[in-house]
């Protein structure tokens, strides 16, 4: 299982078998959408993500594009574009990581632990914290909401970007 095809293959079957809602649009196992949790012990708690898996042809030696498709506060997310700014997937990724690595370990620890030092600074906690919940309150509890304020974001940023 060393060709990269198959080793994408195969990481995307591993997160499909797992507890992530999986969906390939275009049946195709290098573009797809994952639903994801915010952390309980976080103050995302109770917020769902749509989160944009981009796989390039030579996954897994080449790191995985991934961002946020409806909004999220985050000091380390830019806010338009979604694009999640993680040094692990974005300069030092390694093939020894794959797909459940993301969304059981780095996803989870940005939530947890952002990086104000980032451009996207954090400067006021509290305002942080109160901000972080409008966006779960707006984009990710009520479902029928959150499912219209997603359409709306994946239009206005048009096709992944």
């Amino acid at each position: 299982m060393s060709s990269p095809s198959k080793w994408r293959e195969r990481d995307v079957m591993k997160l499909m078998m797992s507890d992530y809602i999986v969906d390939t649009p275009n049946d195709r196992l290098n573009e797809f959408n994952v639903a994801f949790h915010g952390p309980k012990e976080s103050y995302y708690k109770g917020g769902v993500w749509k989160v944009r898996v981009e796989l390039p042809d030579a996954y897994p030696y080449k790191s995985p594009s991934i961002g946020f498709v409806n909004k999220i506060y985050h000091p380390n997310v830019d806010e338009l574009s979604g694009s999640v700014c993680l040094d692990v997937i974005n300069q030092s990724w390694s093939p020894m990581f794959d797909l459940l690595n993301i969304f059981e370990v780095f996803l989870p620890q940005l939530l947890l632990y952002p990086n104000p030092s980032d451009p996207l600074m954090m400067k006021d906690k509290k305002q942080y914290e109160v901000q972080v919940k409008e966006y779960c309150e707006l984009y990710t509890k009520n479902k029928n909401e959150s499912a219209a304020a997603e359409d709306e974001e994946e239009n206005e940023r048009g096709r992944y970007t």
